[in-house]
C-alpha cells in the first residue's frame, strides 16, 4: 500500500496507484463504511489512456493526478493535451481535459465504470468476485447487489451511456487554449426502489466538526512545522461522529485497514493532542463510556499481533487503564469540571476492572484473566491507580488512599521481580509468564516505564524505575540496536527473532517513539531525545511529512532511507498524534488547571534550535511559548488567571 495514493474522509476513502486509474484490482476503487462502492474507473481518450506524470496528495482527503495525451495533430514532441483529476475522498471527482494545441481539439472521451459491491478485507485477500451488471440511471450508471445500490452520475451528462460494457462516453470538442471539465458522483441508494439515499461518506460541510484549536509551529527548523501541519489534516481525515451522539468525536484508527473505532488508538491520539484543547479528549472518552461494559468496566478491545516472543496482547486491557489516565489528564489541561465529573462512573468502572484483574501481587495480566504480565501493562495500571486517586480527590470520592497504596506496593515490587541484572547493567523484562519466568527480550514497549503521567502543580508522577534505573534504560534505548537511527524499534536487533518489517518484531512504530522522546527528556536524558526526535523528523521527511503507522527498523546508515511497511496505515491515528506529541515535547508544557498553573519545562538542548508555538489551548484559553536555541522559555500568551509554576 505504500506505493498507493489514499484520500481519507472518514469513514470513506479513495484508493488508487499514483496514475489515478481505478481498475478494480488489489485495493482500488473508492469505500464507504468498509464496503468498495466503486472498483473501477478508467479514462481514456481515443482508445488510449493519458500517459501519467502526477500523482499526489492536496490534503489527507484529496488528490490531483496529471497526464498527457498525444494526438495526431501534434506536430513536434510536446502534447497539447492535459488531462487532470481532482479525486475527493467521500465519492467525488472532476476530470477536466486541456488543450494547448493551435487547433480544434476533437477526441472521444470515455470513462469506464464498474464494481463488485466487495467489503474491503475482501478486496485486500484478491476475493472480491466480478464486476456486478450494470444499468442505465438518469445522465450515469447504476449496480445492486444484496440490498446495496450504487449510482455514478455525471455532469454534464455523456453522450452515450454503455450499459453491458459500463462505459460513459462524450465527443470532446475543445478550442485551443480552453479545457472542458466533467464531474462524477458515486452515491449509495435503495436497491430496491432505486432513489437515491444520503451516501456512507460524509459530504463535504458536513463532516465532523475539527475538536483541536488551529496550532502553528515556526522556528528555525521548517520540518516541524512541515511534519505538525501535515499530521494534522491526517487526524481531521480520520475524524467520526459517535451515531448514539453525533456531537461527539473521535477518530478512525487508520486508513485503509483500521477506518472505525479502536478504543485504545483513539484514546492515545486523544490523549497527545490534548495541548490542542480537551474536546477530542471529552468526544472520545464519552464515546468509549457508552460502549463499556456496565457490569466489568472493562473497555472493548481486540487481540493483536505482539511478536515472537509473547502471546497475542488484548487491547481492550490498554484501553480501559488508558481511559482513567485520559480523563484525569484533560482536567489539568482544562477540561470543564462538570464535563469531567460525568465521567467519572465510567472511570471508577474502570478502576473497579483493574482491581477485580489484578494478582495477589498487584500485576495486571494481559490478556485478562491467564495472559503474561507485560511490563507496559504494569505501567499503564500504575499510572491508571495515581490519576483515579487523583480524579476521587477531585471530586470528594471515597478510595484515594487505597490507589495510592496500590501504586506505592507495585512500585516497591516491580524492580525485584522485573528487573534482569546482566554485566551490561540490566533490563527491564518485558514480561512475567505464569510462573514467574521472566521474558528478558528488549524492545520499544519498555518507553512506557518513562510515560508516568500528569499530575498537580504541573508535576508528573513518580515510575515504576528509580533513578539508577531509569538512567539504565535512557542508555538502553539510545544504543543502535533499538534506535535505528529513524526511531526506537519494537526489538532489539540483537533479540532472536528480529524482523526489521515485524509489527512487534523490529518495525519503528512513531507513537511509542515519541512517547520515548517526551519521557527521556523529562527524566533529563536530552541526548538521547533529541537523536531520537531528529531521527524521526528526517524519517517524516521520506514520508512527505506524513509519517505511516510504522516503517522498517533498518540500521540507518548515509545511502539508506527509511523503507515504508507495506501494510502500515497511513493516515494513522497514533502517529499522527504521536507527531504532535512528538512537538510539543520541545516545550514540555504541564499544566494544571484546577489549580491555576502551568510549568513550562523545554528540552534544554534545543535540538531543534528556537521554536515556537502557537494556538496551544490551557484552561480553555489560548497558550503561546517560545523556545530560545539556549532552551530558555518563555510564555507569549495564557490565561490571564495562569500562573507560572516553579
Amino acid at each position: 500500500m505504500h506505493t498507493s495514493v489514499i484520500c481519507v474522509a472518514a469513514p470513506s476513502l479513495a484508493v488508487s496507484a499514483e496514475d489515478g486509474q481505478l481498475r478494480g484490482k488489489g485495493l482500488d476503487g473508492f469505500y464507504q463504511e468498509g464496503r468498495r462502492v466503486l472498483a473501477r474507473c478508467e479514462v481514456r481518450l481515443a482508445g488510449a489512456e493519458p500517459v501519467p506524470v502526477l500523482g499526489a496528495l492536496l490534503s489527507a482527503d484529496r488528490a490531483r493526478f496529471v497526464a498527457v495525451v498525444r494526438t495526431p495533430a501534434d506536430a513536434g514532441p510536446d502534447p497539447a493535451v492535459t488531462v487532470e483529476r481532482l479525486r475527493d475522498a467521500d465519492g467525488g471527482e472532476r476530470i477536466t481535459v486541456f488543450n494547448t494545441g493551435p487547433a480544434v481539439l476533437r477526441l472521444p472521451l470515455e470513462v469506464a465504470l464498474g464494481t463488485d459491491l466487495a467489503e474491503i478485507g475482501a478486496a485486500a485477500a484478491g476475493r472480491a468476485g466480478p464486476d456486478l451488471p450494470a444499468g442505465v440511471c438518469a445522465a450515469g450508471l447504476r449496480w445492486s447487489h444484496d440490498g446495496i445500490g450504487v449510482r455514478v452520475t455525471a455532469r454534464p451528462a455523456p453522450a452515450s451511456v454503455l450499459a453491458s460494457a459500463g462505459v460513459l462516453r462524450w465527443d470532446l470538442e475543445v478550442p485551443p487554449g480552453a479545457g472542458r471539465t466533467f464531474e462524477l458522483r458515486v452515491s449509495r441508494e435503495s436497491a430496491g426502489l432505486g432513489s437515491a439515499v444520503p451516501a456512507a461518506a460524509p459530504v463535504r460541510g458536513d463532516r465532523a466538526p475539527v475538536p483541536w484549536s488551529v496550532a502553528e509551529l515556526s522556528g528555525d527548523d521548517a520540518r516541524g512545522e512541515a511534519l505538525l501541519r501535515g499530521s494534522l489534516d491526517g487526524l481531521r481525515a480520520l475524524l467520526l461522529r459517535d451515531p448514539a451522539r453525533l456531537a461527539d468525536v473521535h477518530v478512525a484508527a487508520g486508513a485503509p485497514w483500521r477506518m472505525g473505532l479502536a478504543p485504545a488508538d483513539a484514546l492515545w491520539a486523544a490523549r497527545m493532542l490534548l495541548p490542542l484543547g480537551t474536546r477530542l479528549a471529552a468526544g472520545t472518552l464519552r464515546t468509549l463510556a457508552r460502549r463499556q461494559d456496565r457490569d466489568s468496566g472493562r473497555i472493548p478491545g481486540v487481540l493483536r499481533h505482539a511478536g515472537p516472543h509473547l502471546p497475542p496482547t488484548c487491547s481492550g486491557v490498554e484501553a480501559t487503564l488508558l481511559f482513567v489516565t485520559v480523563l484525569a489528564e484533560a482536567r489539568r489541561w482544562g477540561m470543564p469540571r462538570r464535563e469531567a465529573e460525568l465521567l467519572l462512573p465510567a472511570a471508577e468502572r474502570c478502576l473497579g476492572w483493574l482491581r477485580a484483574v489484578a494478582d495477589p501481587a498487584g500485576y495486571v495480566p494481559d490478556p485478562a484473566p491467564g495472559g503474561p504480565l507485560r511490563c507496559e501493562v504494569q505501567a499503564h495500571a500504575h499510572r491508571a491507580a495515581l490519576h483515579g486517586a487523583d480524579l476521587l480527590d477531585a471530586y470528594g470520592r471515597p478510595g484515594a488512599g487505597a490507589w495510592r497504596e496500590y501504586a506505592a506496593g507495585l512500585r516497591e515490587r516491580f524492580e525485584e521481580d522485573f528487573w534482569v541484572d546482566d554485566r551490561g547493567g540490566g533490563r527491564p523484562a518485558a514480561a512475567l509468564a505464569p510462573g514467574g519466568r521472566r521474558a528478558t527480550h528488549l524492545g520499544s514497549a519498555a518507553v512506557h516505564l518513562l510515560d508516568t503521567g500528569l499530575l498537580g502543580g504541573g508535576t508528573l508522577a513518580a515510575g515504576l524505575l528509580g533513578k539508577a534505573r531509569t538512567g539504565q534504560l535512557a542508555r538502553l534505548l539510545g544504543a543502535p540496536d533499538l534506535d535505528s537511527g529513524w526511531g526506537l524499534r519494537t526489538l532489539s536487533s540483537r533479540a532472536p527473532g528480529h524482523n526489521p518489517f515485524g509489527h512487534r518484531s523490529g518495525a519503528v512504530r512513531v507513537h511509542e517513539s515519541a512517547l520515548a522522546v517526551s519521557g527521556l527528556a523529562a527524566a533529563g536524558y536530552e541526548k538521547e531525545a533529541g537523536a531520537l526526535l531528529r531521527g524521526v523528523l528526517d524519517a517524516a521527511a521520506t514520508f512527505g511529512c506524513r509519517l505511516p503507522e510504522m516503517y522498517a527498523g533498518e540500521q540507518r546508515t548515509a545511502d539508506r532511507t527509511p523503507l515504508p511497511h507495506p501494510t502500515a496505515c497511513r493516515p494513522s491515528a497514533v502517529a499522527a498524534a504521536g507527531a504532535v506529541h512528538l512537538l510539543a515535547s520541545l516545550a514540555g508544557v504541564r499544566p494544571d488547571a484546577p489549580g491555576g498553573v502551568v510549568a513550562v519545562r523545554p528540552m534544554s538542548t534545543a535540538p531543534l534550535g528556537e521554536v515556537r508555538f502557537s494556538g496551544l489551548r490551557v484552561d480553555e484559553q489560548p497558550f503561546a511559548v517560545r523556545v530560545s536555541r539556549l532552551g530558555m522559555a518563555m510564555v507569549e500568551e495564557a490565561a490571564p488567571a495562569l500562573q507560572l509554576g516553579a
